[in-house]
């Protein structure tokens, strides 16, 4: 073991001088790069209309046109990009079944559009039901009087999310991402003017030399000290990657830091806003396993940690295509469709705990042959069936909780200085922020600015009214762009505020979680589970989630293979389907809202017969 550790520090020294070595004989070349980028004279040209750090005016009116930075080539520098596609290529090349069956999912956002994607690929039938009016879940999109579009989050795709980049290539819609530079910029707050710190990934480096780079030339945020000690610290993530990722699960991300002697203020400075964009919570409760995958594949991606924005509403632009994909080789999407209850097979049935049905608003029972649920973990626990819950596999859904976040909108009456990027805000309230209207097609605006902006952490804030938020948001935003905000409104005017509450979102990422996240497949035999929350390397996430729809269709397709070729299988009873009674009320999740889950306590007597009568055809068997 001393050997060994010996060896390692070699390796650590080695490493690092690696690294320096090769910056140092780039220098003559990448002297731009190098120079200070939060002087007053400094511009970040690429990706800008104008340039923010020579025009602190308060209603600047240069303006150039949009333009594109071309897809990274991730078919080159992405080994998890081809292992996707070619995960993806193995559900379709799965044997046709004899007969193809129909599977039911439960929610229409990501992780429930990605399974029934890929259930049509398998040679299936999905139907996808969906409780509010709209797709989307969690990156859910809607459009006002105005035509203004209020989403759900700030979502960025990254070049580390292989899954999600290979839907859009298969669905052929890869140009509505617009990618930005190559770079990680962090706001300085109670700075004398709109100022940032940015760290640069040059193009002409692989990973993990693109960004050793990055934290090297960023010459103001941290100390020379302080980027060696951190450096140290996240070599063992580089050498032994996703193993000893998952070894750190049980540690927050202050305790990991103090444990490698980085000091506080490398916490204070960088990693509180990078734990609020991952989780929307503190580093002194967030895991440091979710950080430590995302700072993994970034050393082991070239092009992992650069950035793409949606052209426009996800719900349009991303989940709508899907919708089209999946109807078009013979799915089903239904919204306005929420599940009350799963209807299984009584006690002492032969499918005893199967799913026999679900039932739906309007007393509605909907069946299939299997069922997918792709809820988020909060409405499950909520649906389960109180037979199941005392499975260890449902019990351990208790330990995992959405955590709140509110996503805010914010129209000005003019051109604020901002950049064509996400900027971490490093502020107290605020995580992430984009001018909306200089980084998405969707939003263009040459003369006015519209922030998105995260609220995280929220606790204590989602009850709060839209004035008390805006109220909030604006004295953060004075912080960021002293010259051009006031929280009075002096300067910059709000003409349009909008918010979207989320009071249970991602699951809450925090030490000891791991183990209570469900496989894809279940003890209940034609019941499987999708989310963000289930068992995947992507934690909580829009890649996570796609990826877990991809999981759970090919767990589902697999299983239908495997019964089918067993003889003496019979698929449990289903329930006769029902129409909808029109004439029982219905209530419509309001748009901007979260579906909350209304679990039917009583079901209709002629269904509850039915399902009494699985049992009661069990014991007479069992006399004759």
């Amino acid at each position: 073991p001393s050997s060994f550790m010996f060896f390692l520090d070699k390796m650590k020294l080695s490493l690092l001088f690696f690294t320096t070595t090769t910056l140092n004989t780039q220098l003559s070349n990448v002297y731009s790069f190098l120079t200070p980028r939060t002087t007053a004279t400094t511009s970040l040209k690429r990706g800008l209309r104008y340039d923010p750090y020579e025009s602190h005016v308060s209603n600047p009116t240069t303006s150039t046109v949009l333009h594109d930075i071309p897809r990274p080539n991730l078919e080159k520098t992405s080994r998890p990009f081809n292992e996707a596609r070619d995960s993806i290529n193995f559900i379709k090349s799965l044997p046709r079944p004899s007969t193809p069956q129909r599977i039911a999912v439960i929610g229409g956002g990501l992780a429930g559009l990605s399974t029934a994607k890929h259930i049509v690929d398998a040679g299936h039938t999905p139907i996808v039901l969906e409780a509010r009016s709209l797709l989307g879940g969690k990156v859910a999109a809607w459009r006002d009087a105005d035509n203004d579009i209020t989403e759900t989050g700030l979502h960025v795709f990254f070049g580390a999310y292989p899954n999600m980049m290979n839907l859009f290539k298969d669905l052929n819609i890869e140009e509505r991402l617009q990618w930005k530079d190559h770079a990680m910029i962090f706001a300085k707050p109670n700075s004398k003017k709109r100022e940032f710190s940015t760290f640069d990934f040059p193009s002409f480096l692989p990973a993990p030399l693109n960004a050793g780079f990055a934290i090297l030339s960023n010459t103001d945020l941290l100390t020379w000290e302080e980027k060696i000690k951190l450096g140290i610290g996240l070599i063992p993530a580089y050498l032994f990657g996703q193993d000893y990722v998952e070894e750190q699960e049980g540690v927050t991300v202050k305790e990991w830091m103090r444990a490698r002697g980085v000091p506080d203020r490398v916490t204070d400075e960088v990693f509180i806003a990078m734990s609020k964009a991952l989780n929307f919570i503190d580093p002194d409760t967030l895991s440091m396993q979710c950080v430590l995958i995302a700072l993994n594949r970034f050393l082991q991606e070239t092009d992992g940690s650069k950035i793409a924005f949606l052209d426009g509403s996800p719900t349009e632009r991303l989940c709508q295509p899907l919708a089209d994909y999946i109807t078009s080789k013979g799915g089903i999407i239904r919204t306005n469709s929420p599940v009350q209850r799963i209807l299984i097979h009584p006690k002492n049935s032969p499918n005893e705990n199967c799913v026999a049905g679900l039932f739906l608003a309007r007393n509605e029972v909907v069946t299939a042959d299997y069922y997918v649920n792709a809820m988020p973990v909060d409405a499950i626990k909520k649906l389960t069936p109180s037979e199941w819950r005392s499975m260890t596999y449902f019990d351990k859904l208790k330990g995992l909780k959405g955590v709140p976040v509110i996503n805010i909108h914010i129209w000005f009456d003019r051109k604020l200085s901002t950049v064509d990027n996400l900027i971490f805000s490093r502020s107290k309230l605020l995580s992430v922020y984009a001018d909306m209207s200089e980084a998405c097609k969707g939003y263009d605006s040459k003369d006015k600015s519209m922030l998105e902006m995260v609220f995280a952490p929220a606790k204590g804030w989602i009850a709060k009214s839209d004035d008390e938020l805006l109220e909030a948001t604006m004295k953060e935003l004075e912080r960021l762009f002293p010259e051009e905000i006031r929280a009075d409104g002096s300067l910059a005017k709000v003409t349009k505020f909008t918010c979207v509450r989320t009071p249970t979102s991602v699951y809450e990422t925090l030490p000891g979680c791991e183990d209570m996240r469900p496989t894809q497949v279940s003890p209940i035999p034609n019941f499987f589970m999708a989310g963000d929350f289930s068992k995947q390397r992507y934690l909580a996430s829009m890649e996570g989630a796609v990826l877990s729809g991809q999981l759970a269709a090919k767990a589902v397709a697999e299983t239908i293979l495997k019964n089918e070729s067993n003889a003496n299988y019979v698929h449990p009873t289903k329930l006769t389907e029902r129409d909808c009674n029109e004439n029982v009320d219905f209530e419509v999740t309001p748009d901007r809202q979260l579906y909350r889950v209304r679990v039917a306590t009583d079901i209709p007597k002629d269904i509850q017969a039915e399902l009494d009568s699985f049992a009661l055809k069990s014991a007479s068997s069992i006399v004759a």
